[in-house]
């Protein structure tokens, strides 16, 4: 197998394919479309994720209840809804794989560097969280933007992490609604993505550090499974 995915954003997803392609964007030609993937979680639930695949990859049908297996990078794009800018992510898939290598059906590993100060919280069960949000270099000078939540000591170690530190991390994807007022006074469910974080590093631009090693993007160590 090719794993050609870059270094620094590795996914790789096994699931449920529960909507139909729908066409998205074009780049220089090229057109993207867009579908839902319904991964399971160890608690039952599941994970409804956007996965975003170029036109040159799509060489049959991929209907509606069949299985998906793909490496790839999460990616971020800003989209105008309503005259304001607005972050969007997605899986955009890079290679189909044949099998599922591994029984840990969605895996991320990523590298980047903390663009907003981290915030960190406790829930009314005094359980440790920390949301922060990483910029992870991408090919032509571009840089995604990936949401992270860190539960525990994680959380207790990300919270002292400032605007450009580097670290590296391994977890899952994760799909959450939440509810948003709207002007009216009314509320809309939104869907936010984000990584689930299992296992988190600092490290300095000059250290020997190989995320490879470090993290196994098809059977990490570490839970990946958070139930909350």
């Amino acid at each position: 197998m090719n794993y050609n995915t870059e270094k620094n954003n590795k996914v790789y997803l096994y699931g449920e394919v529960v909507s139909e392609a729908v066409f998205s964007h074009e780049v220089f030609g090229e057109g993207f479309y867009e579908m839902y993937v319904k991964v399971p979680r160890l608690s039952g639930q599941a994970d409804i994720l956007p996965v975003t695949i170029s036109e040159r990859l799509i060489t049959a049908d991929i209907p509606v209840g069949s299985q998906l297996c793909a490496l790839g990078q999460f990616r971020s794009y800003n989209k105008l809804e309503g005259g304001r800018s607005r972050l969007m992510l997605t899986v955009f898939v890079r290679e189909f794989l044949e099998v599922q290598p591994c029984k840990n059906p969605n895996s991320i590993v990523l590298s980047g560097y903390i663009c907003k100060p981290p915030v960190y919280r406790t829930t009314p069960f005094n359980r440790e969280i920390a949301d922060l949000l990483v910029a992870v270099n991408r090919s032509y000078n571009k840089s995604d933007y990936i949401p992270a939540i860190a539960w525990g000591r994680n959380a207790r170690f990300v919270k002292n992490l400032a605007v450009g530190d580097k670290i590296a991390l391994s977890g899952r994807i994760q799909s959450r609604e939440y509810q948003k007022k709207q002007e009216d006074g009314s509320f809309l469910t939104m869907t936010a993505y984000e990584v689930s974080i299992s296992k988190l590093a600092a490290y300095d631009d000059g250290a020997d550090f190989d995320i490879d090693e470090e993290f196994d993007l098809y059977c990490p160590a570490g839970s990946y499974e958070h139930t909350d």
